[in-house]
């Protein structure tokens, strides 16, 4: 079981325009002392049908990190519309949170991104071109895809007592920071945008981690 628990995600400009930073208010327990730093790293997934295409947005390192409950606010800069195929933009993406130890990652967050028009007439009728000030991006923050990896920690003493003090595998409670998202249309769009960016996502870290949260 981890040393570490992320306990709640909170999204804090949601919805936002396209070109806004990501902002992440994380929680997260340590249960024992750590020898190295943390590390966060946010993916944006820039198109379905390639991993040429996605970015890392932004990669920290966190630490010293002490026993306890911690918080923090993780920005990221919003993907770079020049290296996105022109045919993905709008839509529905995934962007994906990592937080690794010793270069290990230990535990993945995946949400849905909503991209389009606010307008319902453009949204009908997009111009040719991207029009980016007219843009909304909204996070299905409430429906959070968690997988788990096991890793080595530390020392034998620290897998030890991962194993009798940590949060259930089970257990990872996520709040949204503003309410609830209407997700129909959003869910409805996601699950008939082919299956092909979907399992692409879904068929991250399957093979050896654990998946909590709802089927994506």
């Amino acid at each position: 079981m981890s040393i570490v628990n992320l306990t709640n995600i909170s999204i804090l400009n949601n919805p936002s325009t396209f070109d806004a930073p990501f902002s992440f208010e994380i929680t997260f327990e340590v249960i024992s002392e750590l020898q190295e730093d943390l590390e966060f790293k946010l993916i944006y997934v820039g198109s379905a049908e390639s991993e040429a295409y996605d970015q890392v947005l932004e990669e920290i390192m966190v630490g010293p990190v002490p026993v306890g409950v911690n918080k923090f606010v993780f920005q990221a800069d919003p993907p770079k519309v020049h290296l996105l195929p022109q045919t993905d933009i709008l839509g529905v993406t995934v962007v994906i949170l990592q937080v690794s130890y010793r270069e290990k990652e230990f535990i993945r967050v995946g949400y849905y991104v909503n991209t389009d028009y606010k307008d319902e007439a453009l949204r009908e009728q997009p111009p040719p071109n991207v029009d980016f000030s007219k843009v909304e991006r909204s996070i299905l923050e409430d429906k959070p895809r968690v997988t788990r990896f096991n890793i080595p920690w530390d020392t034998n003493e620290n897998q030890q007592i991962a194993q009798d003090e940590g949060m259930s595998m089970d257990s990872l409670p996520f709040q949204p920071a503003f309410g609830q998202i209407d997700t129909s249309a959003l869910m409805k769009q996601s699950m008939d945008s082919a299956g092909s960016g979907m399992p692409r996502f879904g068929s991250m870290g399957a093979e050896s981690g654990q998946q909590q949260g709802m089927e994506m």
